[in-house]
């Protein structure tokens, strides 16, 4: 593992829901470098398969054996997570046959997998029924005010902690965390949602339930531009964004290493374009998209 001071760990989305991109994403990766930034590596790839009571965050949608997912990571050593992050689970739900099955296939081996997680009573299950796995805090808590945070960073369950993306900026108090803390903080990159938002645990709430199979009725965004959609263009005029030239100025020199990209409810077309801003050199931009758009067994739309 390169130094976490000298390089970036991007953590992709769509484990299962671009199980095919990938498939020809990580050849070209691993077997092209000289295609890619050299200060950046993939620290993990999340996501869930539909159907996943436990899901949350975004309602999965993945559809790929499991099998093959976690194989295909297995084969370039990068580490699984599972998007378990539903909010409102039950003593009831922790038996759930497909959500055990799916942690009992990453409990062991190497590279060891996670858990992206909300839930303290789904952590306390999984620390003792899969003590290989390791645990993600999830974004979802919508952690706004920074004390809560640095409490979040402080729980030894964690390995990593993704902060509310509001806090991404907030770089008079960030600056004051200890090494080991900042080596916990993962920033979500490219969230597109309105910075002044008061519904977002609303929204991830609403998620849950639909995880859950509740019959209820979809969040309406009321934010200005709710009615959009995801742009990566939109997400790029966020104040709380995080670019390569911010990664390389700012973040890496503060201390930094590890960094989100959402999108696993989006396209594989858009997923690429993430792909490329954020780990491909300009030069071979281009090149990389041909590879990807040429290959036969990719439907990007």
């Amino acid at each position: 593992m390169n130094n976490k001071k000298e390089i970036a760990r991007y953590h992709l989305p769509g484990l299962f829901e671009f199980y095919e991109l990938y498939c020809v994403f990580l050849p070209l990766f691993y077997g092209h470098r000289e295609y890619f930034y050299e200060w950046c590596d993939i620290g993990s790839i999340y996501g869930a398969p539909g159907d996943c009571i436990w899901g949350g965050g975004r309602v999965g949608f993945g559809e790929y054996i499991p099998d093959k997912a976690f194989s295909l990571l297995r084969k370039y050593g990068i580490s699984a997570r599972l998007t378990f992050s539903n909010s409102l689970l039950t003593k009831e739900h922790l038996s759930d046959r497909k959500c055990n099955a799916l942690c009992e296939m990453l409990n062991k081996g190497e590279p060891r997998n996670g858990v992206i997680i909300y839930s303290d009573l789904l952590l306390g299950y999984l620390k003792n029924k899969y003590p290989g796995l390791y645990f993600v805090s999830s974004t979802t808590k919508v952690l706004t005010d920074f004390g809560q945070f640095e409490n979040e960073l402080n729980r030894d369950d964690f390995l990593y902690v993704v902060p509310e993306f509001r806090l991404n900026k907030a770089f008079d108090k960030l600056i004051t965390l200890s090494q080991p803390q900042k080596n916990k903080v993962e920033f979500l990159c490219n969230e597109c949602c309105y910075i002044g938002c008061k519904d977002r645990k609303t929204c991830y709430e609403n998620v849950s339930r639909k995880s859950l199979g509740e019959d209820c009725p979809d969040h309406i965004c009321t934010a200005p531009g709710g009615g959009e959609g995801y742009r990566f263009s939109k997400a790029m005029e966020n104040p709380a964004f995080i670019g390569t030239e911010d990664i390389q100025g700012i973040y890496l020199p503060m201390g930094f290493s590890d960094f989100k990209i959402e999108g696993r409810g989006l396209g594989s077309a858009l997923m690429l374009e993430f792909l490329l801003y954020y780990m491909t050199k300009p030069e071979y931009r281009l090149k990389v998209r041909e590879e990807i758009y040429l290959d036969s067994m990719l439907d990007l739309w």
